[in-house]
């Protein structure tokens, strides 16, 4: 399917939904960085920085649930490869501004296919695991923004956001 040029690279000539042989791709690096954030009250925030929160390390098992996430994305998204990756990073910052938390995730492999999709389930997942842990205190948290920011390797070649 094309339309200006673009293709849907995951749906066949008649419409049905298939997934890419990547077999002939050559091995090239392949890093993608996500990012994504959590707004929530001053009072949660500063709750769950003091580590004060009723389910415990927020920002710690936010981390390792992205970690954890991304490594299992081929099993949540229905047409992902399943993928050896050699690095996943997830780096959680507050931000008084917002108010509430900042997640950037980064995944890294040698391979035929991006790592696009195992960036921004980490970031999902670590935004969710925050809210999970954090509901007691605030049922008005917000996720949003969650986005690739920038993508390395592959055929299509390098891409970042332009927006900040």
């Amino acid at each position: 399917m094309a339309e200006n040029g673009r293709t849907l690279t995951h749906i066949g000539a008649s419409g049905e939904a298939h997934m890419v042989d990547v077999g002939d791709k050559a091995e090239t690096v392949r890093i993608a960085v996500a990012e994504g954030f959590i707004r929530m009250a001053p009072e949660t925030l500063d709750l769950i920085l003091k580590g004060d929160a009723k389910k415990g390390d927020v920002i710690g098992t936010a981390r390792l649930a992205g970690i954890m996430a991304a490594k299992q994305t081929s099993n949540l998204i229905p047409l992902c490869h399943p993928l050896m990756l050699t690095k996943v990073t997830v780096d959680i910052r507050e931000d008084h501004a917002l108010p509430g938390l900042r997640i950037e995730a980064m995944a890294k492999l040698t391979g035929r296919t991006g790592v696009e999709m195992e960036a921004l389930t980490a970031v999902s997942v670590a935004c969710l695991t925050i809210y999970d842990m954090a509901k007691a205190a605030d049922r008005e948290m917000e996720i949003g923004g969650v986005r690739l920011a920038e993508k390395s390797g592959g055929r299509s070649g390098d891409y970042k956001r332009r927006d900040p």
